[in-house]
């Protein structure tokens, strides 16, 4: 194979970051049909097309990022001896990308991404969002794996993957001495009040079957939609609160709260989604295989 042509891979870094031909023939003081040719040229020499087009704005494909960041490397470490030349401080670092749900417990993505947290040599990013904007950027390669609590629906030409990697189970907690007397479920959420995750959440909507099927009307606190709050508003409420132990486990250990009661037939399930790459990044591979160690154990 020939050597790489570094001033087209200067060429497609200015593109890539400029988001357009346009942009880039400017700030290279070159007219777009030269900059078009040695494009195609970098492409022809990579095996692979790096970009697709989208209307005027040109999309990486995954070929694209993956070269997009090793171009990232390439003149950062040109940046790099220019520093260390002149006595400044270099950092190195490879970028790791998490899409997570904002309805997804922060705890488990601590528990998932603590081998990454800290590490000298990672830097680790980490966006919420909705399933179908984080799903979108999965598929334009912009996070390298989907955190979420529900395995998205599959078809014949979905390339998405859905990996479990645990699944806890679900309870109701309250505030210690809240209640005189012993806890009956369902029969006493009649009458004693209780927070609960919202309808969008797939706890919920078992959970709401189970008082259906028993009669029960449960007296509503409040409905929401983000575990955090959740996990806060039951520190200061004196009602019930339906949630993963996972969620309030500093609060449990505290003693802050206390679970009253196990519901056996509820549980939430952790997914990791990703989608088939040639150029995965290794450093998910890390985070999988460790969590289908503890998955095991």
């Amino acid at each position: 194979m020939a050597s790489l042509n570094y001033h087209h891979l200067r060429y497609f870094w200015a593109i890539a970051h400029e988001g357009s031909l346009t942009r880039a023939a400017e700030r290279l003081n070159l007219s777009q049909s030269a900059l078009s040719v040695q494009l195609g040229k970098l492409e022809q020499q990579l095996g692979h097309p790096l970009f697709e087009r989208a209307g005027k704005r040109l999309i990486l494909t995954e070929a694209g990022r993956i070269a997009l960041d090793y171009a990232d490397t390439v003149f950062q470490a040109g940046d790099e001896l220019v520093s260390t030349m002149q006595g400044r401080p270099v950092d190195r670092r490879q970028a790791f990308r998490v899409g997570a749900l904002t309805t997804l417990s922060r705890n488990f993505q601590l528990e998932f991404l603590r081998p990454l947290v800290g590490r000298a040599d990672v830097e680790l990013i980490v966006r919420s969002g909705t399933m179908y904007d984080l799903l979108a950027q999965l598929t334009a390669h912009t996070v390298d794996v989907v955190l979420a609590n529900s395995a998205p629906q599959q078809d014949a030409q979905s390339s998405f993957r859905s990996h479990l990697l645990a699944q806890q189970p679900v309870g109701l907690v309250r505030r210690p001495g809240a209640a005189a007397s012993p806890f009956r479920f369902p029969e006493d959420l009649a009458s004693e009040p209780i927070l609960l995750p919202s309808l969008g959440s797939e706890i919920r909507l078992a959970f709401d079957r189970i008082l259906e099927r028993a009669g029960v009307r449960p007296v509503i606190l409040a409905e929401v939609d983000d575990m955090a709050m959740l996990r806060l508003l039951a520190r200061d409420s004196d009602g019930f609160t339906l949630v993963p132990p996972i969620v309030v486990r500093d609060e449990l250990a505290s003693g802050a709260l206390v679970e009253v009661c196990r519901i056996p037939t509820l549980s939430e399930s952790f997914y990791a989604i990703t989608q088939k790459r040639r150029f995965p990044n290794p450093l998910l591979a890390e985070l999988m295989a460790r969590a289908a160690k503890q998955e095991q154990s």
